[in-house]
């Protein structure tokens, strides 16, 4: 287990800033793998599309769902491990050669090429920042398919390295938020990629397979092949939009709309759907004013074309990126919106491609009530935090798994002056 993954009593921490809720776990690894320790989780406020809008919203937030899981474990915890969807994340890859004269490939040799790749990323765009930087594949002599190159010989050695990074204000905006709630960031994972580590398995990430994270705000994106994310992406709509169409199209408040979506909605019409009445409390009338009733039909209309709209943006972005067949015939669904009743078969009919549900696995003391789709965000944290994370090469795995960790950058320099 890396350092940088530990907080100072040896705890790991998980933090999932969302913007409908915040999530955080405190976790240990046993023998027998990881286990939850402490829970907490707290509706989220002050953030909009995964953005942070309002600071002491956010920060209060954070301190009430921290607060919970250092209460369930017994602990204090300092550093933790954070999700992003923030700050329009963008997914690039960058290929880098570097000469060998022949010799056999080490540790030096593997750190020279990774700097070269470093440094054309930093120079790239001073406008944003650099999350993951992410050896997706190396190459000697033009042989592609090699997944640690060390004890081999060649005259080149290549790498493609796949580069997540975000803008600089809400990211730094969000480290700001957690610092004001006296916690250190040790490292940010793009929320889409543990989400991924938390709820794919061995042979989807080898084979290819497209993760979609519906959460409130925001539809996070990750694309897995050859047991390597490759792209990302997030889309900027999410379940929110579609309670907010609920309410605007019955006259509802928001909370009461989010508690017919819940209880009532779905994405496919139901033949009963019309005979089904449903009682809807308008805006400004009281809970004891006489009820209002509507077809499901209504609802199910108002819902449709959102959750269509959301899967037909992610197809059209994954097109022009390039990936969209590069992933198979495979797609999972998580995070708390995935949930929704007819989901699965509105995805299959506009992607093509069979559908699951993704749930958090391999993780010890969850409850029932934690354990599902809405979680798979944060249990993935902890699952990168333990270094179960696609089994890459140890070296490039501390340095640059997450470079733009505070801790990442501390072991690059100990590892360049030691």
């Amino acid at each position: 287990m890396s350092k940088k993954s530990k907080t100072r009593n040896g705890l790991i921490a998980a933090l999932d800033v969302g913007t409908s809720k915040v999530c955080c776990f405190i976790a240990y690894e046993g023998d027998d793998g990881l286990r939850i320790s402490g829970i907490g989780h707290h509706l989220s406020r002050g953030l909009r599309a995964g953005t942070i809008v309002d600071m002491e919203a956010a920060q209060d937030s954070i301190l009430g769902a921290v607060h919970h899981a250092e209460q369930m474990a017994d602990e204090t915890i300092r550093d933790v491990i954070v999700s992003f969807s923030a700050g329009a994340p963008a997914s690039r890859s960058v290929a880098v050669e570097v000469a060998l004269n022949g010799h056999e490939i080490g540790d030096n040799d593997l750190r020279r090429v990774l700097d070269e790749g470093r440094l054309r990323c930093n120079g790239s765009d001073e406008e944003r920042t650099i999350v993951h930087t992410i050896p997706v594949g190396y190459t000697i002599d033009g042989s592609r398919g090699i997944r640690d190159p060390r004890g081999m010989y060649g005259d080149s050695l290549g790498v493609n390295i796949h580069v997540v990074t975000a803008q600089h204000g809400p990211m730094r905006n969000l480290a700001t938020c957690i610092s004001r709630c006296h916690l250190d960031v040790a490292d940010t994972v793009v929320a889409s990629y543990a989400s991924g580590l938390s709820c794919l398995d061995d042979d989807e990430r080898q084979l290819g397979v497209t993760l979609l994270d519906i959460g409130g705000g925001t539809t996070s994106v990750a694309v897995f092949l050859e047991d390597d994310v490759i792209h990302t992406d997030v889309v900027p709509i999410g379940g929110n939009h579609i309670t907010n169409d609920i309410a605007r199209g019955l006259s509802t408040p928001i909370d009461y709309a989010e508690r017919m979506k819940v209880l009532y909605g779905s994405a496919v019409p139901s033949p009963a759907d019309d005979r089904e009445t449903i009682d809807v409390r308008l805006i400004g009338e009281s809970d004891d004013a006489g009820s209002n009733p509507v077809p499901r039909s209504q609802l199910n209309r108002i819902i449709r074309p959102r959750v269509e709209e959301i899967f037909e943006v992610v197809r059209a972005r994954l097109e022009a990126s390039g990936f969209a067949e590069t992933a198979g015939r495979r797609m999972v669904l998580t995070g708390g919106s995935s949930q929704l009743p007819g989901m699965y078969e509105v995805a299959n009919q506009i992607f093509g491609r069979s559908v699951r549900l993704g749930r958090p696995r391999d993780i010890q003391g969850l409850a029932e009530a934690t354990g599902g789709p809405a979680f798979s965000t944060c249990a993935g944290l902890l699952h990168y935090a333990v270094g179960q994370r696609l089994e890459l090469p140890e070296l490039s795995a501390g340095i640059y798994q997450g470079a733009g960790g505070r801790l990442g950058r501390v072991s690059h320099w100990f590892r360049e002056h030691f």
